[in-house]
């Protein structure tokens, strides 16, 4: 179970220094929850686009599964916070890798 505490705590309550991504949708930190290294997906917008976005997202992921995916391992709905945590990957985002926009290609 993941609880919205937990989450603040390990990211020093979602400071800079522990963000590692930004987009349209919110911010991605990096943090160690229960001994494992995660991304916190922190979605931002309260309208009913951004709540049926991060169903679609958490069902997607869920009941997708591929070694070129990374693994959904919880999230947390509760007024207007919506994060998701997934396992962390270290290897840039896929929009890096496609467009290049990343400087380790």
């Amino acid at each position: 179970m993941v609880r919205f505490k937990d989450l603040v705590a390990v990211t020093n309550n979602f400071h800079e220094s522990s963000m590692i991504g930004q987009g349209g949708f919110g911010k991605v930190y990096k943090a160690t929850l229960h001994g494992r290294e995660v991304a916190i997906k922190r979605l931002i917008g309260d309208s009913d686009q951004g709540i049926a976005a991060f169903r679609n997202e958490v069902v997607l992921i869920a009941k997708l599964q591929h070694r070129n995916l990374v693994r959904i391992l919880g999230c947390f709905l509760e007024g207007e916070e919506k994060l998701l945590v997934f396992k962390y990957m270290s290897n840039n985002s896929l929009d890096s890798l496609l467009f290049g926009t990343s400087n380790t290609l």
